[in-house]
């Protein structure tokens, strides 16, 4: 009997492919485990096998597998059930699924190795300089990788001499897989076995009096074995010893010392032996707390409204306890890395090392490291913080969910494919765990709210702030109107420019908010009006005054600041608009005694950006911090009296049917860091139309007649929570294609859908990249069914690629756009 395996390979392609395997190997294969498998002419890739069967595939002859990869499974079936919802409801492939979910080190591909051939004799006088250059550095070794033949002959593209040498039988290709995960092994020492005698160590020390350095370390190891229960690495006794790694290499060569390893984990805890007992919770969050455990016996998700600084922290880490006690795993969802530095401290506090972290910034080692602490059940990762790749680990008995600021975008992956939203996953994978999940919020989103409003979700809510202390005092500040005046000193208003002295001269701290990065979005020649655009893409290129150069924000294409115009030669460039690094220069020659630093994309670079960062900022090392909004969410700073908001208007004036619920969540968030210990904090918003209705709202806390008014508008205008929404966007490098490609597509989909088809439009930036960009949008009515629409835009999308011309358009779906 044949045996054969579906595998899902990490491509986007809609089928699974089958291989052929023996009757040994189906009976040690299971799903979720790894195999490698050959796919196109030569290339191995990583597949997971989702089903073992006896079917042959009926198209094509199906291919033996190359090697197997794992002793057990690395992904468990709610994991695939969770894998195949998201490939559905997101319309994109299980393949794509797959490669977003496990970290890189699983997804092992072949490497191109270029052999010599040494059967074949090589007439040297008829290769080119090129194909003689990579013969010679084969004399030298017996196999090269694809990127030092590059480096060797200096070109990018090395295909057509590769293929050249093949043809001249100089040189045979092979496919070789590479494990990328290399366990951490920590070298310890201890005294060589026949040392442990006491007769034989005096002699032993006796004959060490003439070496004193070997003498000091081995005496160092005694006191160290004799202080430490715990085995001693070598680092700490070189350290303890004062003596070099020569010598104890030496020891070691002569049996005294014997070295040995310990695989340990590159992420451990190392703080106290003990925690912290949990803080008692004060009347509101009892009530809060009360409710919430209400709702989850009625298995509803659960939405918890708090206000800014209202102590919700401390219920979700009640909720964790209770989770834990009963031995089941928790997983704390975080919009922002920048949010987790402060969280983990926090959390650890309490549960010391049953806490785990797995967002992008680790390594692709430490992800390995937690995915496996997961899957293994381990103590260490009972609790796991992330950011929404931390849906994707492979829990086993999950507890409790909970979604922390479950309004913010930067829960929704926009690129690449899955564009999943991860509130949404969550709930889905909650419900296949038959776990309990609360969504937390200050300001939730529309669709949350409502959806608590109408009794699908609980809802819990505190209304106080911890401590009682009072909501910050909110005001805005007519920029039109000081302008006027001439009391403006740079980008500040008299007002806030008062404010920010008198709070540094009373020792508090200062945070401003500024969503743009760099020093001025636009350089503009104030003799002919020409301001440096990306060759790339239809934006202008903003300026970075640090590095003294203009950047391209989609595409990270720069060049070094002209001295004058490129279009007419003037030196009279002047800049237009103003980011964080302008607000930073200001700040330095306004308040030249504070201390001020800045906290966006460009300052956070590294691992450890945001929690050098944001640490700094605690210990009050400096005074003002200016930021995006990477400062608005979740972050505590104990000591900030005072919050100034630039520019509220280039949150508002934004073509996204959204514009005014994320401006008034952005705004009451970053105004929700002030004043959160004993003394009401302050918030200073300047705008050129302060009379606004959402700023309004924001300086007097109203969130419920912002609620209405944005569900009032969404209805009229069929926008969610009424309607569900699907983006398709086109992308091709020719512009008179991308159009007619579009209007088929478009035509297509009234005919099927009737008039709820948007489109096609070009978005505000219609090029990226040197491709085109435009867009339909679709909507759905609740009457509607989604999964006939979305088989049906399939349908349309079949048809679109049988067209010969249109077949190099890209379409990308996004589903639940916001």
């Amino acid at each position: 009997m044949q045996y054969f395996i579906d595998v899902i390979l990490p491509i986007p392609l809609e089928k699974l492919f089958t291989y052929a395997i023996s009757q040994t190997e189906a009976e040690f294969l299971r799903p979720g485990m790894r195999v490698g498998v050959p796919f196109g002419k030569s290339k191995i890739y990583t597949g997971l096998v989702h089903q073992v069967h006896t079917n042959a595939p009926v198209v094509y002859e199906a291919k033996e597998i190359d090697r197997i990869l794992d002793e057990d499974p690395i992904i468990n079936s709610i994991q695939l059930k969770h894998w195949q919802w998201i490939a559905d409801y997101y319309m994109c492939t299980i393949g794509e699924v797959f490669r977003s979910a496990v970290p890189g080190a699983f997804l092992l591909e072949s490497e191109t190795l270029i052999l010599r051939n040494d059967s074949s004799k090589v007439d040297e006088s008829i290769l080119e300089d090129d194909e003689f250059l990579v013969f010679e550095a084969l004399q030298h070794q017996p196999l090269l990788k694809v990127q030092e033949v590059s480096a060797i002959i200096d070109r990018k593209n090395i295909l057509p001499v590769l293929n050249r040498l093949i043809e001249k039988g100089v040189i045979l290709l092979k496919e070789e897989m590479y494990d990328q995960y290399k366990p951490k092994l920590v070298r310890y020492v201890k005294l060589g076995e026949e040392y442990l005698d006491e007769e034989k160590l005096e002699a032993l020390l006796n004959d060490l009096s003439r070496a004193p350095k070997q003498s000091q370390v081995v005496l160092s190891l005694f006191q160290l074995q004799a202080t430490n229960k715990k085995p001693i690495k070598i680092s700490e006794l070189e350290q303890a010893s004062g003596g070099s790694k020569a010598v104890i290499k030496s020891l070691i060569d002569k049996n005294i010392l014997e070295e040995y390893f310990i695989r340990t984990d590159r992420v451990n805890y190392e703080g106290e032996e003990d925690n912290y007992a949990l803080k008692a919770l004060n009347e509101y969050q009892q009530k809060a707390f009360e409710d919430i455990s209400k709702s989850f016996q009625e298995e509803r998700v659960t939405l918890l409204h708090g206000v800014t600084s209202s102590g919700k922290t401390e219920v979700y880490v009640r909720l964790i306890e209770e989770c834990i006690q009963k031995g089941k795993q928790a997983l704390y969802l975080l919009p922002e890395i920048a949010l987790t530095t402060q969280l983990i401290s926090r959390l650890q506090g309490y549960f010391g090392e049953k806490v785990s972290v797995y967002h992008s910034k680790y390594s692709v080692q430490e992800r390995v490291e937690v995915w496996n602490n997961v899957l293994a059940k381990k103590d260490k990762a009972q609790i796991v913080i992330g950011a929404r790749s931390a849906l994707f680990l492979p829990y086993s008995d999950l507890g409790l969910i909970v979604v922390d600021e479950e309004h913010e975008s930067s829960f929704k992956q926009f690129d690449p494919a899955p564009r999943y939203h991860a509130r949404d996953a969550a709930i889905v994978l909650a419900k296949l765990h038959n776990s309990n999940i609360l969504l937390g919020s200050a300001t939730p989103s529309i669709e949350s709210f409502n959806n608590a409003r109408i009794g699908k979700y609980g809802y819990a809510t505190i209304t106080r702030r911890f401590g009682n202390v009072l909501m910050p005092d909110i005001e805005l500040v007519d920029l039109k109107e000081q302008s006027r005046k001439r009391r403006m000193k740079g980008h500040f208003s008299e007002r806030l420019f008062l404010a920010i002295q008198e709070a540094l001269e009373e020792g508090e701290q200062v945070i401003l908010f500024q969503n743009r990065r760099g020093y001025a979005p636009i350089v503009e020649c104030t003799t002919c009006g020409h301001s440096p655009q990306c060759p790339n893409c239809d934006v202008s290129l903003t300026y970075h005054q640090y590095k003294k150069q203009l950047r391209c924000h989609y595409c990270g294409y720069h060049m070094a600041l002209p001295e004058s115009c490129q279009a007419c030669g003037s030196p009279t460039l002047d800049t237009k608009g103003f980011g964080t690094e302008q607000v930073e220069k200001e700040l330095e020659t306004l308040f030249p005694d504070a201390k001020t630093w800045r906290m966006d994309l460009d300052t956070t670079r590294g691992k450890h950006g945001y929690e050098k960062i944001i640490t700094a900022f605690e210990q009050q090392e400096m005074d003002i911090l200016v930021g995006t909004q990477m400062l608005t969410k979740g972050l505590d700073f104990r000591n900030v009296s005072l919050v100034g908001i630039m520019n509220a208007d280039s949150l508002l004036n934004f073509p996204d049917y959204r514009a005014h619920e994320r401006c008034f969540q952005l705004l009451t968030q970053v105004a929700g860091r002030a004043g959160r210990t004993k003394k009401r904090g302050k918030v200073l918003i300047q705008s050129y139309n302060p009379y606004h209705q959402i700023l309004q709202q924001v300086s007097t806390h109203d969130y419920d007649t912002m609620f209405k008014e944005q569900l009032y508008e969404r209805e009229q205008y069929k926008y969610p929570p009424r309607n569900r929404i699907i983006k398709i966007t086109f992308k091709h490098k020719e512009y008179n294609r991308l159009n007619e490609a579009t209007e088929w597509f478009a035509k297509a989909l009234r005919t099927t859908l009737g008039g709820n088809v948007l489109g096609p439009e070009y978005p505000p930036v219609a090029r990226v990249r040197n491709q085109y960009l435009k867009n339909i949008l679709i909507k759905i009515p609740h009457s509607q069914s989604v999964v006939k629409t979305k088989l049906a835009i399939k349908k349309i999308e079949k048809s679109f690629n049988s067209v010969a011309q249109y077949r190099s358009v890209r379409v990308i779906y996004n589903v639940d756009h916001i």
